[in-house]
């Protein structure tokens, strides 16, 4: 068996630390969201943790590249990986800290192979929802003539706008607001084409066994009747009688049975 690369060898062992601190970050993200009433020290803190975490699913990315035998192909094939690694540092919005985080987290976790596509598809129905969430609320509560203005709000704006319902009464005002509208109603489309192709492959996964187990029953079945007919030629030829046909004329010499 081939052992596994370095790269490899790696992702594997930094999957649940990584996954550790992606949780710590979306409980820093959201507390300055949730209660902006904080201290200040609060809100410090949890902007240190923000860029603590993205520092370290970056620092990842350049362990990757640093143990990755072919550096060049790498960074083709990752550059969504690279461009979440520098858009923070061209500018540090905490909005692009949320952006970057989240792809590094998505990106490594659709390397872990370990985790299921129903497991990634609900774990990303559930964190762009909150994050939606937090993100519009913290954009638009303070916008003048806003509509979302508490958590309650924006949890069902982002729930319609991730479905495309869109019933209306609740919709940003801000550019940026809408900004995050079109990038909740795209990945809500994204994640609806996987959930149906997900469900239509089961399903077909599941006609084709009960076809295979069909198949076989038919095969036993027939490799049974070969064996009877087998079975006849060999009474009759042992009988002295013909080949087993149903019917067939009783040998010459034979007496027939008296009733």
């Amino acid at each position: 068996m081939k052992e596994p690369s370095r790269q490899l060898r790696w992702e594997r062992r930094s999957q649940a630390p990584l996954l550790l601190f992606a949780v710590a970050f979306a409980v820093a993200y959201a507390v300055p969201i949730v209660a902006p009433d904080a201290g200040a020290g609060v809100h410090r803190a949890c902007s240190y943790v923000e860029w603590a975490v993205w520092g370290v699913f970056a620092g990842d990315y350049l362990v990757r590249l640093g143990l990755t035998a072919d550096r060049r192909h790498f960074v083709r094939t990752h550059w969504l990986d690279l461009a979440a690694v520098v858009l923070p540092l061209v500018q540090p919005l905490r909005l692009l800290r949320l952006v970057a985080t989240l792809l590094l987290v998505g990106r490594r976790a659709r390397m872990a192979p370990q985790v299921r596509l129903t497991t990634y598809v609900a774990g990303a129905v559930v964190g762009l929802l909150m994050f939606g969430s937090l993100a519009v609320l913290s954009v638009e509560r303070d916008a003048p003539g806003g509509n979302i203005k508490n958590l309650g709000d924006a949890v069902w704006w982002s729930f319609t706008t991730m479905t495309t319902v869109g019933y209306g009464d609740h919709s940003p005002t801000t550019g940026l607001g809408r900004v995050l509208a079109v990038g909740l109603m795209l990945s809500g489309i994204a994640l609806l084409g996987v959930v149906t192709a997900n469900i239509a492959a089961w399903f077909i996964s599941r006609f084709e066994r009960d076809d295979q187990a069909e198949r076989l029953q038919l095969a036993a079945l027939q490799e049974l009747q070969a064996e009877v007919r087998a079975l006849r030629v060999e009474v009759a030829r042992l009988g002295g009688g013909p080949a087993g046909r149903p019917g067939a004329p009783a040998p010459r010499g034979a007496t027939a049975p008296t009733p």
